[in-house]
Parts: structure tokens; sequence; C-alpha cells
């Protein structure tokens, strides 16, 4: 079995469930046989928030190729971000490492793809849901992607900054989410609703979301396994 090499930190709750899911699926495979190796470089979220915020992607880059480089140090065979976010600098930071990164928002846009879904609605932090590194390949694949309004926006960014980052999930919140997926079905006929942040499963799942929803960390981590699994 290949080496797992995560880039976690961003944000420590997200990397925790990554780290517990892809032992538990593995372990699920081979029938109590095997559990992965793993390693984690977990980094400075604040930092590397800073980055984001204040658009200093080359800093962003050179910190996340810092990471990457020291997992495949460690032996790490398939190597991913454990954060969308981080994928606004995925093609710069694939080209300073010269290693094919697994990316998350590829694998989401093959299983969209394989669903028949043509219209699809993201949630995410503001950076992914205005910018265009998670709807790249999905629009390249025919597939329409659908934002929610500014203020949506902007409440969106700071459920997850400030609760989901930390680990907080409210019912309140939940509500909200629902809400504004329900709005986006009702007013631009979205058919499904990727949960474009790695934390929104903390809150948002199959059985509470009022469309066909798309797990970012349960899609990319059956990648990985896959991956991993493979001789």
């Amino acid at each position: 079995m290949k080496k797992i090499g995560l880039v976690g930190g961003t944000g420590p709750e997200s990397t925790v469930m990554y780290y517990k899911k892809l032992n538990d699926e593995i372990d699920k495979i081979t029938d109590g046989k095997a559990m992965p190796d793993i390693s984690i470089e977990s980094v400075n979220f604040r930092r590397a928030w800073d980055y984001v915020t204040n658009s200093k992607y080359d800093s962003l880059t050179d910190y996340l190729s810092e990471k990457v480089n020291c997992l495949i140090s460690g032996g790490a065979e398939v190597i991913s971000l454990t954060a969308i976010t981080m994928h606004m600098v995925y093609d710069e930071l694939s080209k300073k490492t010269d290693f094919p990164l697994v990316s998350i928002p590829k694998v989401v846009c093959d299983e969209v793809v394989s669903q028949g879904i043509k219209r699809i609605g993201l949630l995410g932090t503001v950076f992914t849901m205005e910018q265009e590194y998670m709807k790249k390949d999905l629009i390249s694949a025919g597939v329409q992607v659908t934002i929610p309004k500014e203020k949506e926006r902007e409440l969106i960014g700071k459920r997850i900054y400030e609760e989901l980052e930390v680990g907080v999930v409210k019912e309140s919140t939940l509500t909200e989410l629902v809400n504004i997926i329900n709005r986006m079905k009702d007013d631009d006929g979205i058919e499904g609703i990727i949960l474009g942040c790695t934390e929104l499963p903390l809150i948002l799942n199959p059985d509470n979301c009022p469309v066909k929803c798309f797990d970012t960390v349960d899609i990319h981590i059956k990648k990985l396994v896959t991956l991993a699994m493979e001789y």
C-alpha cells in the first residue's frame, strides 16, 4: 500500500476528519487486515489564512510547497491538500513541487458529471465561491455552476470561519444554510450542491440537505484510498 501524505491544518477539524476516515475506510476494505501509513504536514492556519485574505499567493505557494516537499522526503506517494481554498494556488504548487497532487476540484467534477448533474450549486469560503479554481473543471465539462447571492456568501463565509473552522456546529446555522440551498433550488434550478469547504460536512449531509449533496471530503477520500491501494 502506498503511503498517504496530507497537507493539513486548514483547518484542524477537517484534517482530523481526513485522518479518521482514511483509517476507517481502508480498515473496512481490507476486512480489518490493514490501515494506511499516513504523514501529515500541518500548516499554521492563521498564517495561511493571512496569505489568502491579503492575496499573498506567492507566499502561500512557497509555504505549501515546503509542506509538500517534507511529505515527499518522508516517502509519501499519494499527496493532497485537505482544504479546497488552498487549491487557489494548486497549479503553481504542482509546478513548484513537480509532484502530481490529487486535486479536490478534479475528483469532485468527475463525480458530479458521473451523476448526470447539469446544474450544480457551490457553497464554500467566499474565495471558493467567487474565484474559479473550484468551478473551471465543471464548466469545461458542461456543468452550470451557481453560487449564492452576495449577502448569502458573506453569511456562509462568516459561519465557516467563526464556527465550523473551530468545531462549532449550531442548529441555527444549519437552518440558514438549508434556507439558502432551498432558495437556490427554487430560483436557480440547481439539482445538487457541492460542499465546497472541507468543514461543511460537519453540518450538512445527505440526510439534512434538500438537494443531492456532494460531500467533497468523502469523494476525495475515496480517490485517495483507491490510489493508495493501487499496486
